[in-house]
């Protein structure tokens, strides 16, 4: 049964890309719905977040359909099919995870990522890599490429050896940041500067454990909520519209909003 429902889509698919399928989708490329596979994995992130097992069923068959969208049309094209995809990652898993389908011995997690990296670079598609950050896609979001990139060479011992020390980088990288602006330095040495802050702030948080990008955005979410609470109060405090209520009363009900919320 599970098998002829998955066979079903694939078979949904060809019927829309087919002659007498969907206008719309025989027009598409690889190129022209690549974005869509993005929006998706976003939506499948917000999913999760609501908690809500209806809303990622639905969003992980959003992801899907993109799988096999693109697999459709490498088919047409004569090159794999979704069942070469799920060979070649099934295949990948085996291979890396000696410790589990081979005789590898494995003392702990951090031993796990080393072997897979080494797997990784032994692999025909990885041989031309000159560098373990080679292979990080260029079109990853900046804040989790640096995270990958910092998680890539600690596998490697080149970190810090406490979190002190990454802390105190932090602080010099924003007193550097200070001295450029007091020097009136160009503004491509503050953007410099900023650059070294924010990848030193990355690393902390790496460090330390956290996800960056899930501090960033709870702390979105945190300022939203409190700016919303000025804008909600704003006409109640201060008889005034929010475009024209002054810093300070927008910083009063700031202040109220970080008590109440």
């Amino acid at each position: 049964m599970k098998n002829s429902i998955f066979e079903e889509l694939i078979k949904t698919m060809a019927t829309l890309r087919s002659p007498s399928g969907c206008m719309w989708d025989r027009e598409q490329t690889h190129e022209s719905i690549k974005s869509n596979l993005i929006e998706e994995t976003y939506e499948v992130i917000d999913a999760i977040e609501s908690k809500n097992p209806e809303k990622l069923k639905e969003e992980l068959g959003d992801v899907l359909l993109q799988i096999i969208f693109h697999s459709q049309m490498a088919k047409e094209n004569n090159q794999f099919d979704v069942y070469d995809v799920i060979k070649s990652i099934n295949d990948k898993l085996i291979r890396r995870h000696p410790h589990v389908f081979g005789n590898t011995d494995i003392k702990d997690t951090k031993d796990i990522l080393n072997q897979w990296e080494k797997i990784k670079k032994q692999e025909v598609a990885n041989k031309d890599r000159k560098s373990i950050t080679d292979g990080i896609p260029k079109h990853l979001p900046v804040l989790l490429k640096a995270l990958k990139i910092q998680k890539q060479v600690s596998r490697i011992g080149f970190d810090w050896k406490s979190v002190d020390g990454v802390i105190n980088k932090v602080e010099e990288e924003l007193e550097e940041i200070k001295q450029a602006h007091n020097e009136k330095q160009a503004l491509s040495a503050i953007k410099e500067e900023i650059g070294d802050l924010l990848f030193a702030t990355i690393n902390l948080a790496r460090y330390l454990d956290i996800c960056p990008e899930e501090a960033l955005h709870s702390t979105i979410i945190k300022f939203q909520k409190r700016f919303q609470y000025i804008e909600e109060n704003i006409q109640k405090k201060f008889n005034k519209d929010i475009h024209n209520a002054t810093s300070e009363e927008m910083e009063q009900l700031w202040i109220e909003a970080k008590q109440k919320l």
